[in-house]
């Protein structure tokens, strides 16, 4: 499922001035190739208000997603890089400059993303290359090369 990045999917060096920014910055990339509506990311947004930040599930990176809806159109993964970090309000994990967003049509979709993320994001060198990748290209990449195996 992480090979259903796409390249259009990826933004870097992404201003955000804090975590709801940051967030719609990632799910605006999945609304912009038609994965999802406006209704999906603003689902992200209130799912981190409702519950605070549990989608930050470790230091510097956030996992953007709200339940499987009418609003996800197919399943789909976006990354903004945030040039500067942002406060989500986790004391564990803050500040988040990898803001992964995805969405999944189904239950069962949506938990096997979060286990493939999860599997490429327990790397470190994985994580430090994104985090200092300084291309699209470089980024997406990163992502293929470090999702091998996980399908």
């Amino acid at each position: 499922m992480l090979k259903q990045l796409r390249k259009n999917h990826i933004s870097i060096l992404t201003e955000a001035k804090d975590w709801r920014f940051a967030i719609e910055s990632s799910g605006q990339l999945l609304v912009k190739s038609g994965a999802v509506t406006e209704q999906y990311v603003e689902s992200m947004v209130a799912s981190v208000e409702e519950n605070g930040p549990y989608i930050v599930i470790a230091p510097g990176i956030a996992i953007a997603h709200a339940r499987p809806n009418k609003s996800v159109k197919e399943n789909a993964l976006a990354l903004a890089i945030l040039k500067e970090p942002v406060a989500f309000h986790s004391k564990e994990n803050d500040p988040v400059d990898l803001v992964f967003s995805f969405s999944a049509i189904g239950d069962e979709s949506h938990l096997k993303m979060i286990e493939q993320l999860s599997i490429f994001l327990m790397k470190e060198e994985q994580v430090n290359e994104l985090r200092n990748a300084s291309t699209i290209e470089d980024a997406y990449q990163i992502i293929l090369k470090g999702s091998e195996g996980n399908e």
